[in-house]
């Protein structure tokens, strides 16, 4: 079977020859064949997916008006036309966030109009660290707005720990400015914001957890669409076993089990096969419980300290005395995200939130 194409792949020549051309016909014309060689010069199969996008970007500016103003409404003028679903798109977000810091009254109205094709949200940072007050006032009003994409860059750009985006370190440190876009987001009847709402959740719940938990039972009204929210906001906080966020979702912190059996079939593995998690637990409490029911794979690493990765295992009522059996698969292949490295290894069974058991077993070269 083909491996699957990179996502830097599908900013091809056909969807940047577009991009080109509906800049060109903003421009009045350009010459589309020169912006296209320098675009796809020697280095550009060598180029990653970002550096592709603002590639394309450094290119277009060289072949507009030296006044940013001027080449910005070039910009705007072409994002009309442009067909949207194309990666290449990004380039209109990255243009202004290369060039147009200097220039935040007249850069963000254009990427309230650019995030309709492909989301701002790495290209709003540079302006949140720059404006902190100015930004913390568009992005309220950007949550405001009627269209769902721009409401979700409201909350989408605001978060302090964005895969891909730069960070940005005073909301780290004081989420404050972000809470109330997110208020204002957190009953939005598109679906995608909500769960943006919630990923921005997870990356404050790192750095202040209480505030988080504090901030869901207030928000808790007993719909399904805020159990959801909170459900994925405190996905990280579920893992590490915080208190708070279980009582959220029902779950006692000390829960009453005793572990029936727990093992590793087979107890030795090579790298590259899998081997099997078989765990039984029995209910000790007097009447129903739940229970989330979780497993932390103790990788061996180059340190020897070992290196936790937890998976979710299974969400599960259990009556008076009722045994719960799970089998699960766990992968020693490797994966461009983790090595696998020969030595011992372990499976910490988690039972909301605490580790109830140990189970060893050894990876062979």
């Amino acid at each position: 079977m083909a491996d699957a194409p990179a996502l830097k792949d599908f900013i091809d020549r056909d969807s940047v020859a577009a991009v080109v051309a509906a800049v060109s016909a903003a421009a009045g014309g350009i010459d589309d064949e020169a912006v296209l060689e320098d675009i796809f010069d020697n280095d550009w199969d060598d180029r990653a997916l970002k550096q592709r996008i603002r590639h394309i970007a450094v290119i277009l500016r060289a072949f507009l008006p030296e006044e940013y103003p001027e080449a910005l409404g070039i910009m705007r003028k072409a994002a009309e036309t442009v067909e949207t679903g194309w990666m290449s798109v990004w380039a209109f977000n990255d243009f202004v966030e290369e060039y147009g810091v200097e220039f935040p009254e007249i850069s963000l109205p254009a990427l309230e109009q650019f995030t309709k094709l492909a989301s701002a949200e790495f290209a709003v940072r540079p302006f949140i660290i720059r404006y902190p007050d100015l930004m913390a006032v568009q992005m309220q009003e950007w949550a405001q707005d009627s269209d769902f994409l721009v409401r979700r860059l409201a909350s989408e750009g605001f978060r302090p720990r964005l895969p891909w985006g730069m960070g940005i370190p005073a909301i780290k440190a004081d989420p404050t400015p972000v809470l109330p876009v997110l208020t204002l987001l957190r009953t939005d009847p598109a679906e995608t914001v909500r769960r943006s709402v919630a990923n921005n959740l997870n990356d404050i719940s790192k750095d202040h957890p209480d505030l988080v938990v504090e901030l869901l039972d207030d928000w808790s009204d007993g719909s399904d669409e805020m159990d959801a929210l909170i459900k994925h906001a405190t996905r990280t906080l579920l893992k590490q076993g915080h208190p708070g966020a279980l009582r959220l979702l029902g779950f006692s912190p000390t829960p009453l089990i005793e572990v029936g059996s727990a093992g590793i079939d087979p107890q030795s593995a090579s790298v590259g096969d899998s081997v099997w998690l078989e765990l039984e637990l029995l209910s000790t409490a007097s009447g129903p419980q739940s229970l989330m029911v979780d497993y932390a794979v103790v990788f061996q690493n180059v340190s020897g300290t070992g290196s936790r990765k937890v998976f979710k295992g299974l969400v599960a009522q259990l009556d008076a005395g009722e045994t719960l059996r799970m089998r699960r698969k766990i992968s020693l292949a490797q994966q461009t995200t983790r090595r696998i490295i020969p030595g011992p290894h372990s499976v910490e069974v988690q039972v909301n939130g605490a580790v109830v058991e140990t189970v060893p077993f050894d990876v062979t070269g």
